[in-house]
């Protein structure tokens, strides 16, 4: 199907989403305030949220598997959750102290519980800025200036590790990835002291570590590569074997995986326990949040009582009681039996239903995913590169119109909110764009 079609049938059904974007524009960068939040022609405008519901500026409402990237599990609007923040107002009556109060020890408890590798935590107010710790304090930990990471993996827009966020596309290139940033402006001494990794080659992998092991302070990585890929287990479980035998720290990057894959997060789903987890999403229950968690004797360098100079790490809103009420609720309910086991049912009726409807209109699409994330995966043998985003550009588009939003391009994140009512929609907004896709006619 022709994008230009879909795009312009977009624009027709989207007046306001469309005047609301020329305005950002003339005071916006692109319109935005990220640059990821844009697709073209132009994103939605959102003006109501609930449950698992989003309603735009024009009136039309979606069943909406993008969650704010995930990050709302329970979906939007949730009564304990609203309860929870109510509450911070009533007891605490502010929505910072910038100050220690007691459901900063809650939540570090309950962390603890849920991931036995943190002993202590950092909190932090994004994912971003778990990732910059966590590699700031695994390299001056080890005295070593360089850092290794897996090409493809995504870990937040610091200069760090905004490096080799796409996958190869060259073959020749899958085996010996060069470091290459993924933004003009990045001074040279990150790709100079960046390590990039082969994401499911263990031996080539290993290879380029043992180049650069006197080197290497610390290796990170997604353990699910944009939260729906994952690795080998084999191959984690090695990675892991190798870091501890050279004095490498290995940080899993858990701000997506965290609490979707499973409640222990993916580190529970591979048996394997990193020295420094980050956090996110999920565990500030709609709010803001970071987490850095994992050895004492690492957390440690950034203690104030620590001899000598800490490694310095602060922050105005870090641990700030309105997010950590969000999340505390959140837990709370992820933690009930069958609660969790009961969306990852919902995940695989959907998934299985999606794959079934593929086949049945030979639409080329098959899904990959753990726990409560998933995603489309192009199973056409023609399209390569940009003909595979057009043809997933074009199945979102249909998508939209039939009620379903995920982003374009994104992945699917499930809620608990998502019961059959919304699964059944969401199925029969997925055969209609099936068979526009192929021309083909509805199945009686």
């Amino acid at each position: 199907m022709d994008l230009t079609v879909l795009q312009s049938r977009f624009e027709r059904r989207h007046p306001r989403s469309k005047s609301f974007y020329e305005k950002a524009l003339l005071s916006t960068p692109g319109g935005v305030h990220g640059n990821l939040r844009h697709y073209p022609p132009f994103p939605l405008t959102f003006e109501k949220a609930q449950g698992a519901y989003l309603t735009d500026a024009d009136g039309h409402v979606y069943v909406d598997y993008f969650l704010s990237y995930g990050a709302l599990i329970l979906g939007h609007g949730d009564p304990a959750v609203r309860m929870a923040v109510q509450e911070v107002w009533e007891q605490q009556g502010t929505s910072s102290f910038g100050a220690p109060h007691p459901l900063e020890l809650e939540m570090v408890d309950t962390l603890k519980s849920l991931l036995p590798s943190l002993e202590s935590v950092r909190f932090t107010n994004s994912g971003l800025e778990a990732t910059l710790l966590s590699v700031r304090l695994a390299l001056a930990y080890t005295g070593r200036t360089h850092l290794a990471k897996f090409e493809g993996h995504y870990h937040g827009s610091h200069d760090h590790v905004l490096i080799s966020i796409h996958p190869a596309e060259a073959p020749h290139e899958a085996r010996r990835p060069a470091p290459k940033a993924a933004s003009f402006g990045l001074p040279d001494y990150f790709t100079d002291h960046t390590i990039v990794l082969p994401y499911h080659d263990w031996d080539a992998c290993e290879d380029i570590l043992n180049q650069h092991k006197t080197e290497i302070g610390a290796v990170i990585m997604e353990p699910m590569m944009a939260g729906f890929v994952p690795a080998d287990p084999g191959m984690v479980k090695r990675l892991r074997e190798w870091t501890s035998q050279h004095g490498v720290l290995l940080i899993f990057d858990e701000v997506k995986t965290g609490f979707r894959v499973s409640l222990g997060g993916a580190q529970e789903y591979y048996g394997v326990k990193p020295d420094l987890t980050t956090l996110g999403k999920v565990v500030g229950g709609g709010f803001p949040i970071g987490v850095v968690g994992g050895r004492r004797d690492i957390l440690d360098l950034c203690s104030p009582l620590r001899s000598g100079q800490p490694l310095f790490h602060s922050g105005t809103f870090n641990g700030n009681p309105v997010s950590l009420a969000a999340g505390l609720a959140t837990l709370r309910q992820l933690r009930q039996p069958g609660f969790f086991d009961n969306m990852v049912k919902s995940a695989m009726k959907l998934r299985d239903a999606i794959e079934s409807l593929s086949q049945a209109y030979n639409a080329g699409w098959s899904t990959l995913g753990v726990g409560t994330i998933f995603n489309l995966v192009d199973t056409a043998t023609d399209p390569q590169g940009t003909a595979k985003t057009a043809r997933r550009l074009a199945l979102d588009y249909l998508l939209m119109e039939q009620g379903v939003f995920s982003k374009p391009l994104n992945r699917f994140s499930m809620a608990s909110v998502h019961g059959p009512q919304e699964i059944d929609q969401t199925i029969s907004a997925f055969e209609r764009a099936f068979a526009e896709l192929t021309g083909r006619h509805l199945r009686s």
